[in-house]
């Protein structure tokens, strides 16, 4: 992994592979954090974040249920942070910000235990290289035995760091059964999303995707399709798909600040169409690819330009 040499973490600029945290990091114990990941992308016009505001507010807002304080509270002071380590760190390509806050240590008075309140809070954001990875064959999912939890147990609002346990464990599922990802469903049965994507089908042209009032983080990328198929003339809908839904589809994609829009080609070891990737999922692509790196892609106040240091 590209790891640049700096990182921000707990208010100053620190070397990346200098160890910092202490054992005894509240987060590391019981999951009490959040992150987020975001893209920025290289083009012949430089380096572009790609909906940082997006994201950082989303981490700002499970700040809040986390009672987590002790950080800044605006996006603008994050994207100038993010855009100072990212000048810094001088990636040639295409890059990958990991913010993170969590929470450190017991204040004076509080007893140890799993608590929100009487910890302080920390926050760190790392880069790396990280160009997108190349999967023009689609890949094959499988129907994972583990359950998405309901947002009534676990906020899908928000990336809170324990939650991802989950998506561990059907992950490791789907790949020792040799699978590439795992599709989730949620406590009623329906399609949730896979480990870290937001799912998608496509049924005679018309787009298909599950409610994000569901157990589901609404995802940004996820956004980002929703708004860009529309504006291109493509029938979206929302609304649940059960596992017999996916196996009649015409297509299946997924979507994801990570890898972009993923095809599926075979659920379960079912074909899904013709068991290639479908057009409508190929124009997604192509639409979500030219937004992300060019202010000329439709929507210049996505992007945020990183200038150089």
């Amino acid at each position: 992994m590209d790891l640049g040499e700096w990182a921000y973490d707990r208010g100053e600029f620190v070397s990346a592979t200098a160890p910092r945290l202490p054992l005894s990091t509240q987060g590391l114990h019981y999951g009490t954090g959040a992150f987020e990941g975001i893209r920025a992308h290289r083009s012949e016009r430089g380096l572009f974040l790609f909906r940082a505001r997006d994201h950082y507010a989303r981490m700002l807002r499970a700040c809040r249920i986390l009672r987590i304080t002790g950080v800044p509270d605006k996006a603008e002071d994050l994207i100038d942070l993010t855009t100072e380590l990212l000048r810094r760190n001088g990636h040639q390509g295409d890059t990958y910000i990991r913010p993170l806050v969590h929470k450190l240590a017991l204040m004076p008075q509080t007893p140890p235990g799993v608590s929100l309140a009487g910890v302080t809070d920390a926050l760190s954001i790392t880069t790396f290289g990280f160009p997108v990875s190349e999967t023009r064959r689609g890949i094959r999912c499988m129907i994972s035995s583990w359950r998405r939890p309901p947002r009534d147990a676990l906020p899908a609002q928000v990336k809170l760091a324990g939650g991802y346990v989950t998506c561990a464990l059907a992950g490791d599922e789907a790949r020792a059964a040799g699978f590439d990802d795992a599709l989730l469903l949620d406590q009623a049965g329906n399609v949730a999303e896979a480990t870290t994507a937001n799912v998608f089908a496509v049924f005679n042209g018309r787009i298909v995707t599950p409610p994000d009032t569901g157990d589901l983080l609404p995802g940004i990328t996820r956004d980002t399709l929703l708004t860009l198929c529309q504006e291109a003339g493509l029938e979206v809908l929302e609304r649940t798909l059960s596992p017999a839904d996916l196996f009649t589809a015409d297509e299946i994609f997924l979507s994801s600040t990570g890898n972009g829009v993923v095809s599926v080609v075979s659920v379960s070891g079912r074909d899904i169409g013709s068991g290639t990737v479908g057009p409508v999922a190929t124009r997604a692509a192509a639409l979500y690819d030219a937004a992300k790196r060019s202010p000329d892609g439709g929507h210049p106040e996505w992007l945020t330009h990183v200038t150089a240091g």
